[in-house]
């Protein structure tokens, strides 16, 4: 096997922006906002009732630790950057997670295995988006807010390609082991793009990826065979040990059915077909069974206890209904917030999850049959999540548009264009949410601007009937949970 040669390190260093989702200095960019608006699709299913609970589906039982193991050394993501090239660039992890064999020294967002053409390869793999640090801790299933979808990685992605046929050329395994992987980022590099550094587009990452997907066999097609819509509207990250309450996935609620096989579908970024789903599949179980074994942080500051109680008073009369209730006597109501209701940005509804073309295209896929089947329901509504550690869990909304909760609880106070301060960034354990200066115009791609369409921070004023010290009640009470 040919390795590598020096002068192609530099270049690999500029593909380490594109999978690393480093911290970066700032950088002006041009403040004009993007006037397109998205016009609503089809229309969605609406709920007979402002606030609609959700049925339970079927789940499999799995492995808590199989799940562990497998999300830090599978190959659900089966193609990739042949080892040598990566290790030329990742010497030094940020957390590794103390992992041996292959992934020993590897940095915990990626995978290294064996290839089906016997080729030692690197993935990234769900840590990318569902680990997160706060206050010098790496926090598993905390959602990431500094993963970087803000410019167009095909460039790296090229310089790749060009590294990888310099150094193997293309009639080779660790070029067939390598393909795959370059075709889903040139199918989704260049329409992922996002305005702010923590904004996710993974929603639109699964429609793209369809559109390039039989969906009997789930064989790659070079050409699409699905009109996915252009807009880009973001989602924030939810919390990994929130999925054990829930009847459905994804702020829209429209993940129902089998939750392993819903969350799976990440490996369509590069698998060859249904046998290897079926693989997948399988090992998914225990995944899920991992996810649901996660804990939230506790809050690690002093807690006024007597305000707490207060604030639990508070929370029970005038947030419960939605959100559940927590302690001794926990309850979740699963309940889809009708958008007329809730009045948060409309636009995740209509994109994404919400393109009918792609919710057919699944619910008629292979993840669709039986047994385990999943599918996708649409609906005019968000889900009300639950709170379980929510004072580590900014930004807010489903769009993450607003900074902390003490402004999520008082929509008059939300900053309509900020950004997260210091590097690293700092934390606000009072406010409970990010510390962030307000700016007159969007500055550069640190900056949200709740002004684009799909970043809104409209809506949820629910909090507006409390006054100050009833905040500061509610506020102390939900850093105990």
């Amino acid at each position: 096997m040919k390795k590598p040669n020096n002068i192609f390190l530099l270049l690999i260093g500029i593909l380490a922006l594109t999978f690393s989702n480093c911290r970066e200095v700032e950088d002006p960019i041009d403040p004009t906002p993007d006037p397109t608006i998205i016009e609503p699709g089809p229309p969605v299913i609406i709920p007979t009732e402002a606030l609609t609970a959700i049925e339970a589906s079927s789940q499999r039982t799995g492995d808590p630790s199989e799940g562990e193991h497998y999300l830090l050394n599978g190959d659900f993501v089966d193609s990739g950057i042949p080892l040598d090239i990566f290790l030329s660039t990742f010497t030094n992890p940020e957390y590794d997670l103390d992992r041996t064999g292959l992934n020993e020294g590897i940095d915990h967002r990626f995978n290294a295995f064996y290839s089906e053409y016997a080729v030692k390869v690197v993935s990234p793999n769900c840590f990318q988006c569902h680990s997160s640090e706060l206050n010098g801790e790496l926090i598993i299933g905390l959602g990431s807010t500094d993963a970087d979808f803000t410019f167009d990685q095909s460039t790296a992605n090229n310089i790749t390609d060009i590294l990888v046929t310099s150094a193997y050329g293309t009639n080779t395994p660790e070029y067939k082991s390598y393909e795959a992987f370059s075709k889903a980022l040139k199918v989704t590099a260049p329409n992922i793009v996002t305005e702010t550094v923590g904004s996710n587009p993974a929603d639109k990452i699964a429609a793209l990826l369809a559109a390039h997907r039989d969906p009997v066999s789930l064989e790659w097609s070079d050409e699409p065979m699905l009109n996915v819509p252009t807009e880009v509207i973001p989602t924030d990250v939810p919390p990994w040990w929130n999925l054990k309450k829930k009847n459905s996935m994804f702020y829209t609620s429209v993940g129902r059915g089998d939750f392993a096989r819903i969350s799976m579908a990440s490996s369509v970024l590069t698998l060859k077909d249904t046998i290897k789903a079926r693989e997948i599949d399988n090992k998914f179980a225990d995944v899920i069974a991992y996810i649901n074994s996660l804990e939230p942080p506790p809050y690690p500051n002093p807690i006024d206890m007597n305000l707490a109680k207060e604030g639990e008073d508070l929370f029970i009369t005038h947030c419960s209904g939605c959100h559940g209730t927590y302690g001794e006597n926990e309850s979740y109501p699963n309940l889809m917030v009708d958008l007329d209701l809730v009045q948060t940005d409309s636009l995740l509804i209509y994109a994404n999850f919400g393109f009918s073309e792609f919710t057919d295209w699944y619910n008629n896929s292979w993840f669709g049959q039986e047994p385990n089947a999943a599918r996708l329901e649409r609906y005019r509504a968000y889900i009300a999540p639950p709170l379980d550690g929510v004072w580590a869990t900014a930004p807010y909304l489903h769009n993450g548009s607003v900074p902390d909760i003490r402004s999520l609880l008082d929509s008059e106070s939300r900053p309509a264009i900020w950004k997260k301060i210091g590097i690293p960034r700092i934390y606000n354990y009072e406010n409970l949410g990010w510390s962030y200066e307000t700016e007159s115009v969007k500055f550069n791609r640190h900056s949200y601007d709740t002004n684009l369409p799909g970043y809104s921070n409209s809506g949820h004023t629910f909090g507006d009937q409390l006054n100050e010290s009833e905040r500061n009640a509610v506020i102390e009470y939900l850093k105990t949970i």
